[in-house]
């Protein structure tokens, strides 16, 4: 009886292989070809498996990005591609889109300092290299000046003045708009000098001022030793944008004056369009 069952399997074997042509001896077929093979079928879980991994990576990666922009306060509406390149010629898309990349500058803990005339385009472009760097995996805070300095003199106030600093250190950077807009006050700068030391050389620093920090440090710092001490830490490491271009808002407002029956003086695609 045994014989007669090993004979009975081995011709269901041979039929079977001849029916699927997978050319393997009778007696010892591969399975490779039969329709419900699991050696055929093996490879099913492992490709779900892998899928089912990448869709949970990315759907972390989107929900990681939708935090940090909440958390960021980024002003709406302001990407690279809805800045006028064209009307400040002295940089490029190419270079913002490199130092958007982040990597070689943020992990050192080097500063960015963009100054130039009210009104031509620094916050924007800030915001727009804010919300690039946080596509790109880093996090970042916008904030006007004015108001984290306020911020901060309360927590010095509730004698917490440090504990307030270190939690920025959660951010890769911290964007300072309108810098220039702090008052010459003792309480003000002396919280703003704390920042700017605590993060030295540690994590990054944007700035906006309407000059260059050379220039402009003796308008927001009273004291000449703060103010050597703050910009040194400021332009130590850091890269420099000069955006000396005429103000945007006042251009507009001219363009307007002219009426529409008059084109603008220096015409580009995205005035035409």
């Amino acid at each position: 009886m045994p014989h007669e069952h090993n004979q009975r399997s081995r011709h269901r074997a041979a039929s079977i292989c001849c029916s699927t042509s997978c050319g393997c001896p009778p007696s010892r077929c591969c399975g490779r070809n039969l329709p419900s093979s699991p050696i055929r079928k093996a490879g099913r879980p492992a490709r779900f498996l892998a899928t089912i991994a990448e869709h949970e990576i990315a759907e972390r990666s989107r929900r990681r990005i939708e935090r940090h922009l909440v958390e960021a306060r980024l002003p709406t509406g302001k990407t690279f591609d809805s800045f006028d390149f064209e009307a400040v010629p002295m940089i490029s898309k190419a270079q913002m889109t490199a130092l958007a990349a982040g990597d070689g500058w943020l992990n050192k803990g080097a500063n960015l300092l963009l100054f130039g005339p009210p009104g031509g385009g620094k916050s924007h472009l800030a915001a727009a290299i804010g919300l690039a760097l946080i596509e790109n995996g880093w996090r970042v805070l916008f904030t006007r000046t004015t108001d984290l300095v306020q911020k901060l003199q309360v927590a010095r106030r509730e004698l917490n003045l440090e504990g307030a600093i270190n939690r920025l250190d959660r951010f890769d950077l911290v964007i300072l708009d309108d810098l220039a807009y702090v008052t010459k006050d003792q309480a003000e700068t002396s919280v703003l000098f704390e920042l700017i030391s605590a993060r030295y050389e540690r994590r990054s620093l944007l700035i906006t001022p309407p000059i260059s920090p050379l220039e402009n440090g003796t308008k927001v710092f009273p004291d000449p030793a703060m103010t050597l001490a703050a910009i040194d830490r400021l332009v130590h490491h850091a890269t420099i944008v000069e955006m000396n271009v005429e103000s945007y808002r006042r251009r507009t407002a001219l363009e307007r004056k002219r009426g529409p029956g008059r084109p603008p003086e220096h015409a580009t695609q995205k005035t035409l369009a």
